[in-house]
């Protein structure tokens, strides 16, 4: 795991502090349409470009479950909360989320504060 150490006085007195804590982490499920997925795997591949383009964006994934049902889970990672608010409620992302919109009937969104990460010390990704 890489520490990074934060208002470091002393090295024995300075708390160890995890590269990715403080990232700003958002879940999301969205049900998609049956028969509409590679449509909307295509329209989410579009605007996950534009979102790349965002400073305070620090990536994101698509994944689909695999219960055969049309269920997606895109999990993106933020710089900080006010960050992640800020593009949340400007004009892009309702831009966004109009074209993704025809797409999917349902869905929801967690938001969590990443507090710790261990980084795999296995074979590479």
């Amino acid at each position: 795991m890489t520490i990074q150490y934060l208002n470091r006085t002393d090295d024995a007195m300075a708390e160890p502090r995890d590269r990715h804590s403080d990232v700003f982490r958002v879940i999301l499920r969205i049900d998609v349409y049956s028969g509409r997925e590679p449509e909307f795997e295509r329209v989410w591949a579009d605007v996950a470009e534009v979102i790349a383009e965002e400073p305070a964006s620090l990536g994101q994934w698509l994944m689909r479950g695999c219960d055969g049902q049309s269920v997606y889970y895109v999990v993106s990672d933020w710089r900080d909360e006010a960050a992640f608010r800020q593009f949340e409620h400007g004009p892009a992302h309702h831009e966004h989320r109009r074209k993704l919109a025809p797409l999917r009937h349902g869905g929801w969104m967690i938001t969590a504060q990443v507090v710790r990460s261990v980084a795999s010390r296995g074979a590479p990704v």
